[in-house]
């Protein structure tokens, strides 16, 4: 059975793997331990209330309860923008005309912001290769928005969702060849790593402080402005099933895209219900339900066969173990 459960210091090994695995690009994911440590033993002390809510940052591990195999990794912010900046650049039309000559133009300008603070994050969405099939990659980016359900007052009322921009298949990003790394001297991964383990400080000390026109940048970086990693394309597609629409915001250094939805318009917090757990295993239902916890502290969430009748689910006793639920607990159950 596949189990999403809170990520601690233990899961070092598996994070630096997946870490590696996610390539280039991915910002929340170093390829560096010491920065990782701290993400985890953050992650730690966020579940067990030891931070004060804003400042937490919660790490889900995806195991095969079967095998004790790490095949994914999902996290929710409770607040961006707060304590560091969090920048993007806007794309704004900037409509001009002159009627004399019959002609009206739109122009396209990147505008550097930091709109976003104190809103909450969904990220670092990553499941190994042989995972991205049978309903894995649903229950583990599903599975934060039960998170954000069981105690959505620990939340913003908004949330948003960066996405990978677009990289050649030889690593290269197009967008920051040709526009970013003219502001930002240095290497993509080394402005990646210090985006995660500095205070930004050098973002706001070199980032353009006037407008960039779109139409002044070579073809390969305006062609790739809001386009998202082919590897991001599914995670792409969960979001918007949950109602997450892109924005008008773009990453600073590859030109993702950003997407966002009110906490409790997310399709799973708003429809997940709160039900009393039922042991049985004569379970007749076609399709599996997402079934968690219905606390931070003690979040886990599986994806099962259950029975709903009134305010009661029967769930499998095998579930049960894996959520560390009894018969009478409450869990939340997303169908």
């Amino acid at each position: 059975m596949l189990i999403v459960r809170p990520a601690g210091p233990a899961d070092l090994a598996h994070l630096l793997e997946l870490a590696i695995l996610s390539g280039p690009g991915f910002t929340s994911l170093p390829e560096d331990a010491d920065v990782l440590t701290e993400r985890l033993e953050l992650s730690q002390k966020s579940f067990l209330g030891q931070v004060p809510w804003e400042e937490a940052w919660y790490t889900l591990m995806l195991e095969d309860s079967d095998t004790g195999d790490i095949d994914g990794i999902g996290s929710v912010k409770a607040t961006v923008g707060l304590k560091r900046p969090f920048f993007s650049f806007r794309l704004v039309n900037n409509i001009v005309q002159s009627p004399s000559l019959g002609v009206k133009l739109n122009h396209q300008t990147l505008v550097l912001v930091n709109e976003c603070a104190g809103w909450s994050e969904v990220g670092s969405l990553f499941l190994k290769a042989d995972r991205r099939r049978g309903g894995a990659g649903r229950l583990l980016a599903q599975s934060r928005y039960m998170l954000i359900g069981a105690q959505p007052e620990m939340f913003a009322d908004n949330v948003l969702a960066e996405l990978r921009g677009v990289f050649t298949p030889d690593g290269a990003c197009p967008f920051w060849d040709h526009v970013a790394h003219k502001f930002f001297p240095m290497d993509f991964d080394d402005a990646d790593r210090m985006t995660g383990s500095t205070d930004k400080q050098f973002i706001l000390d070199l980032a353009p402080r006037h407008p960039i026109y779109v139409e002044l940048l070579p073809e390969p970086a305006r062609a790739v402005i809001g386009k998202v990693h082919p590897q991001g394309i599914p995670a792409m597609a969960l979001l918007e099933s949950e109602g997450f629409r892109i924005n008008g915001l773009v990453d600073i250094f590859d030109a993702g895209p950003t997407v966002s939805c009110g906490r409790d318009n997310i399709r799973t917090v708003r429809d997940a219900r709160a039900l009393k757990v039922e042991l049985g295993e004569d379970i007749q239902a076609e399709l599996p339900a997402l079934v968690s916890t219905d606390s931070i502290a003690n979040f886990r969430a599986v994806r099962v066969k259950v029975d709903i009748h009134g305010d009661s689910v029967t769930i499998p006793a095998d579930a049960a173990r894996a959520l560390r639920v009894k018969t009478g607990d409450i869990v939340r159950v997303k169908v």
